[in-house]
């Protein structure tokens, strides 16, 4: 079994196409959307004070410009992913957690195997991933697809750093993969990646493995891998706009790439023999 935590400000349909890669082959994929973060949230009904089932949000600016936003953001989905993992130890046992009592498709239950159960997220989700495995010993591996290990400095300025997450300061003894773009973040965002990465991999005991993306930008891990080029193609985004986005590595590559380095990941961490 898989979760999945989209980027920070977006719906988890942005991760489609890798959903339905794994669920091809054999994993039970659980695509996770975090209210009060996720682009819009369809909820089971209304209440009092909400008179619209579909909630929206919109993150105005980089959480990581806001140290407290930014550790309530993570902290939030870390929250989620372990209350999403109680939800399926009811759906095994033949519970239904369904908010608005739907009937659940039939021996449900009997599909999903609650001993090999791994994480992979995007961004902010890829944070949360990586410290939801080192917090959580019910989830075997994870996959970080270019989030940070570390909070953003209290205080701006040159050459200040934030805090290191549990993960990255202590490490794990369950298999993570960080697998990231040539292009990432800008320069202060590469700094930031590569030092908490660097603390994840300084560890002698664990088992992180590390991979990137060449020619490839920070959302190349979600559709927008197959989508920019083509709205590009459209004329519908500039080339710098889909640099911005993806890079210039076109989908026929970056697309497969992907998929294969999650694919063979989870099947070698998950597998029984594994």
């Amino acid at each position: 079994m898989l979760l999945y935590s989209p980027g920070g400000g977006d719906p988890r349909t942005l991760g489609t196409g890798l959903a339905e890669e794994l669920a091809s082959h054999g994993h039970v994929v659980v695509s996770v959307d975090h209210p009060g973060d996720a682009g819009e949230v369809d909820f089971p009904g209304t209440t009092p004070y909400r008179a619209d089932p579909v909630r929206t949000t919109v993150l105005r600016d980089d959480p990581r410009r806001d140290p407290a936003r930014f550790r309530t953001l993570i902290d939030t989905r870390i929250a989620d992913l372990r209350f999403v993992r109680d939800q399926l130890a009811v759906l095994a046992a033949g519970g239904s957690p369904d908010a608005a009592g739907r009937a659940l498709p039939e021996h449900l239950g009997r599909a999903l195997d609650l001993r090999r159960v791994g994480l992979y997220g995007h961004s902010a989700g890829g944070t949360a991933v990586a410290e939801a495995l080192y917090e959580d010993r019910r989830f075997a591996a994870a996959a970080n697809l270019e989030g940070y290990l570390d909070h953003p400095p209290e205080r701006p300025g040159p050459g200040r750093a934030g805090e290191l997450y549990p993960v990255a300061r202590y490490g794990t003894d369950r298999p993570l993969l960080l697998l990231g773009s040539a292009e990432s973040i800008g320069a202060r965002g590469r700094r930031e990646l590569e030092r908490s990465w660097s603390a994840m991999l300084a560890h002698p005991r664990g088992r992180t493995l590390r991979r990137q993306i060449d020619r490839a930008a920070h959302w190349v891990f979600t559709d927008y891998a197959a989508l920019a080029p083509a709205l590009q193609a459209a004329g519908l985004m500039t080339a710098a706009d889909r640099n911005a986005l993806t890079g210039p590595v076109g989908p026929a590559r970056a697309v497969p790439e992907v998929r294969h380095h999650l694919r063979a990941f989870f099947t070698r961490q998950l597998s029984r023999n594994g």
